[in-house]
């Protein structure tokens, strides 16, 4: 099943930034959305955005941290849609530092965020994806894992740890029924960087970001270019990025 429309994509961390914005590109293009995070008032907003142009959407509660709110992000895709055909993983959360801060509280929550919070969500996609005999796991990863950089060490790690996980999954899923694909952004206008807890940090990120970072858009129309592939086609891995970012 190639392209987009008529498709069902399940999203996770889609209250704002990149997840808002895949919700609206796929959503316009015909796909029927599930929009998952915890600030389901703002769900509620893109949701009736989506519906008033004529999309399909349904929101659902997800803190990606417990294994239930995937089941059930699943499942209500299934149930209203009748399938679920892709699984963009996108909650995440930065909390950058030193190392030496001993930040444990910080390196705790990114832990069950960035990297729980996917291993979640594949353990409730790939049954259904298995019995389809078809699905497609995007997620968003960094390129914090890419270019290491201080004060990143945690985050970055987590994200590399996701690359790691997907690519293990690739080589494991070799007949057919199953995509992986990373998305490794740059600097993008979110508000990521809203979780960084110290605020001088904070401050110079976000300078930085709004110098550099591009519109979630751009990173939207890069996920909707895999998910809309053939299905013996995957793509792996793309970086997308400012083009002054170094």
């Amino acid at each position: 099943m190639s392209g987009i429309d008529g498709k069902v994509v399940a999203i996770t961390g889609a209250s704002s930034g990149i997840g808002e914005a895949t919700a609206l590109e796929l959503a316009g293009r015909g796909a029927a959305v599930v929009l998952g995070a915890r600030r389901t008032d703002r769900l509620e907003v893109l949701a009736g955005r989506i519906r008033a142009d004529g999309g399909r959407a349904q929101i659902v509660a997800t803190d990606v941290t417990r294994r239930a709110d995937l089941r059930r992000l699943v499942a209500v895709a299934v149930e209203t849609f009748g399938r679920l055909d892709v699984l963009v993983s996108n909650a995440g959360i930065a909390r950058t530092a030193p190392v030496s801060d001993l930040d444990v509280d910080s390196w705790d929550a990114m832990i069950d965020i960035n990297v729980r919070g996917v291993l979640h969500g594949i353990a409730a996609a790939l049954p259904v994806f298995r019995q389809q005999g078809r699905g497609h796991l995007v997620t968003t990863v960094s390129t914090s894992g890419l270019k290491i950089a201080p004060t990143q060490a945690v985050y970055a790690g987590t994200k590399n740890a996701v690359r790691t996980l997907l690519e293990a999954l690739r080589q494991e899923s070799t007949d057919g029924v199953l995509r992986t694909t990373s998305i490794s952004p740059g600097f993008v206008r979110t508000e990521l960087v809203d979780s960084v807890e110290d605020p001088e940090i904070r401050e110079q990120m976000r300078r930085r970001m709004a110098e550099l970072g591009i519109d979630p858009a751009a990173v939207a129309r890069a996920i909707a270019f895999a998910i809309e592939q053939p299905d013996d086609v995957e793509i792996g891995d793309l970086t997308i990025r400012p083009t002054s970012q170094g």
